[in-house]
Formats: structure tokens, sequence, C-alpha cells
């Protein structure tokens, strides 16, 4: 069975580093402009080398987000940019503007490119348009269904790029004005400010100040704000209709989230890949997804136009029970060295997300300052260096740490 390729977001370096150390294939990455995520740290030219050759090292692959609409005045700057490109070696960019793509070829020919998903490609006839063009592979907007998928993959030969996992829009593919209009933050040149996930209330034009709740619920509605898309379920169609690349949405999300979707779905195209006959969607993957999403999750518009429970209506869910807090760096000894990302302190029941294995669970008993050598009762400092005991058997660098609350203990 021909897997494709599994995408990940990385938002900086150490997301790229963690990407690909939990299973990627591929990362696609912005520059520090025309990527349509302002907000997201992003790479500058030194990061962007450092990342391409760690990944090339792997034998994986990084792609640059170059598909911001550009105004008349921008096409200079992205003629500039594209040397760097080429010179940081990257595998390709990807692009939606059809003047920044014909730029691209006309200045950068031999670059690869591909097209975003910002491009509303949504039948074959427009696949085949930008393959002909000179594109080797399409993203497909989140609008296809799965019907329509396989119409174009039967009539398209560029490889096609689906979006399986992350945050959704309520705007078509993504192209969206309320951003711009509440608060000056275009949403198509990447400063999107999510008004999507306000809440919002009805008020009568001769009663200004009384505000009615569109729903029965004191707090409003979220009636624009879209369930997140997860793909895991139809995971076995996806391949068989020879999607090219599976993409992971978040780039502005964290190295847990990152590290936890990554993880989940490739263990899941790996035992597809060798059992495909007895393969079925484990518990502990959808629990694992369940972690990284505030969210409830969607197949969007998979089995066709996505039906009215794709919205969510009420206040978002809970934070779930296991927080992130720390990333193994080294080792001291039999013991772990981490950097903590989030409160934790002795007594506390940790789990250990390795890059592949099992998870591991223990009480954490000895804890130390990793400079001084202090002994601790807890982690109080963002960032802090650490030391702490670790009883199973030797975590690799790039692990992440999870707290358990008390309530998932008990469970």
């Amino acid at each position: 069975m021909k897997l494709p390729e599994l995408l990940a977001p990385a938002g900086n370096l150490e997301k790229l580093k963690t990407a690909l150390l939990f299973g990627a294939d591929a990362v696609y990455v912005g520059g520090k402009n025309f990527s349509l995520r302002a907000q997201s740290d992003n790479f500058d030219f030194a990061a962007l080398q450092e990342g391409v050759r760690y990944a090339h090292d792997l034998g994986k692959k990084v792609y640059v987000a170059l598909n911001v609409f550009a105004h008349q005045k921008e096409l200079q700057g992205i003629a500039a940019y594209l040397p760097e490109l080429l010179a940081a070696k990257i595998d390709a960019v990807i692009v939606a503007d059809p003047g920044v793509f014909r730029l691209v070829r006309q200045e950068a020919p031999n670059l690869t490119v591909h097209i975003s998903t910002q491009a509303n490609t949504v039948n074959a006839s427009a696949a085949c348009f930008w393959q002909e063009l000179g594109a080797k592979r399409v993203v497909l907007a989140r609008e296809v269904t799965y019907k329509e998928l396989l119409d174009i993959r039967s009539q398209a030969e560029v490889q096609l790029e689906t979006f399986v996992h992350g945050a959704m829009c309520v705007s078509y593919s993504g192209r969206c004005l309320l951003s711009n209009y509440f608060t000056g933050r275009d949403a198509n040149r990447g400063a999107c400010t999510q008004p999507c996930r306000w809440k919002y209330a009805l008020q009568e034009e001769t009663r200004p100040g009384q505000f009615y709740p569109v729903e029965e619920d004191v707090h409003g509605t979220y009636f624009m704000n879209s369930k997140d898309l997860c793909l895991l379920p139809h995971l076995p169609a996806l391949v068989t209709a020879g999607v090219d690349s599976l993409k992971i949405e978040g780039r502005m999300k964290s190295i847990h989230y990152v590290a936890t979707v990554v993880r989940v779905y490739r263990q899941a195209l790996d035992l597809l890949s060798r059992n495909p006959e007895g393969f079925t969607i484990s518990q502990e993957w959808l629990e694992e997804l369940q972690l990284v999403s505030q969210r409830a999750y969607t197949d969007g518009f998979f089995q066709g136009s996505a039906a009215i429970d794709a919205q969510i209506y009420a206040a978002e869910k809970e934070n779930a029970a296991k927080v992130f807090c720390g990333v193994v760096t080294g080792h001291c000894g039999s013991d772990l060295l981490v950097e903590q990302r989030g409160r934790f302190s002795v007594g506390d029941c940790l789990e250990a997300l390795p890059p592949t294995g099992e998870r591991q669970q223990q009480r954490l008993r000895f804890l130390w300052d990793a400079q001084s050598g202090a002994v601790l009762e807890r982690a109080p400092h963002a960032q802090q260096q650490l030391r702490l005991a670790w009883d199973e058997i030797q975590l690799p660098v790039g692990t992440l740490l999870r707290r358990i609350l008390p309530s998932e203990e008990e469970a």
C-alpha cells in the first residue's frame, strides 16, 4: 500500500523539529511575510536554513507558504524573497494568487509550486488548469466532498493534498471579511482575529442597547463557530482514493498539539499499511486528539454539505484533563533533564509522550534545579531547566510531559 505523505504545520523551528520527530514526512512553514499567518513566529532566513537542513538530514521535506493575495506594491518584495528560498533549498512554495504563481514561474522556474487551499480548487477542471500551468500539487478546498475527490483524482494527474485535521473557518475556503470589518486586520493577509469565534446577540434597531441572545442561552451564541475537522475515521478511504498528502492545520498551535496530532496520524497510517484488512480506529487515538482541541470534531464536507451539527451553538468544552508541562531536553545519569512549559510539583502524576512507543505514567518523587542542584517542591518558573527522576525506560530527547489532573487519576 502506498501511503500518502503526512504533512504537519510548523510555526517556528521548535515546532518543525517536533513535527518531524513525532512522525511527519514533511512540514509547511511561513516566512516573516507573505504567508497568511502574521501572528505566528515564522521563519527568518537563518531559521529556515536550519530547518531545511534538519529535515533533509532525516530525508524529509519543507514547504514554504507564499499564499498571500499580493497587492501591487508587494510583488517586488516577493521577487526579492525568492532567491532566499532557493538558497535555503526548500522543497516547494505554496501559492494562491495567480500573479504570485506567474512571478514564481518567471523568477524561479526550477522551484516546485503547490497551489494553496486558498485558491479554492473544488473541481477537476481547476486541478487540471493548475497542472497544465506547471503546478506539481494542488491543495484541495475543505469544501470538497469525498465523491468529488474521487472524481478529481480520476481526471487529474497533479498531486492532490487534502486537510484531515484542525480548525476550520465558517467562510468559504477561509476567505473572510469579518476580521477586516470589525478590527481592520485582514484575514486574507494573515492577520485574522477570528471574529467567527466571538459571541453574538441580536439587537432591534429601535431598541439600542437591548441585546437578545440568538438562542436560549444567557451567554449569547457561537453560531459562526465551526467544529474542528477530524478525518481520522476516514483514513482508509482517503488512502484508497490516492491522495498524495494529508495535511494537518495549525501553524499557530503549540508543540503539544503538533506532537499529539502527528503521533496519532503516524500510528494510524503505519498500522493501516501493515494491516489494511484488520485496521480499526483505536480509542486511545481518539482520546489523544480530544486533549488538544477545545472544540468538538466534525468530518466537515467529507460526506456532503456540512450538516447543521458541524457548527457549535454553545460555549466551547472545557480543557482536557492532561496538561502539557515539559519537554525532555537531555539526561543526567538515569535522571531526565526537562524544560518546564507548565506548572507541576512533586507528588503530581506525570505522563510521558515519547515520539514512538507507549506512553508512560508515574508520580513525581524528586525534582531538582538543573543548574544549582537545589531540591525543589515545584517548578515555579517558565522554561526553567530541571532534573527529575524517572523510573521507567529512559525517554528520548523531545519527549513531552503532561500533568494528569486529579479527576483523571481517579478515573
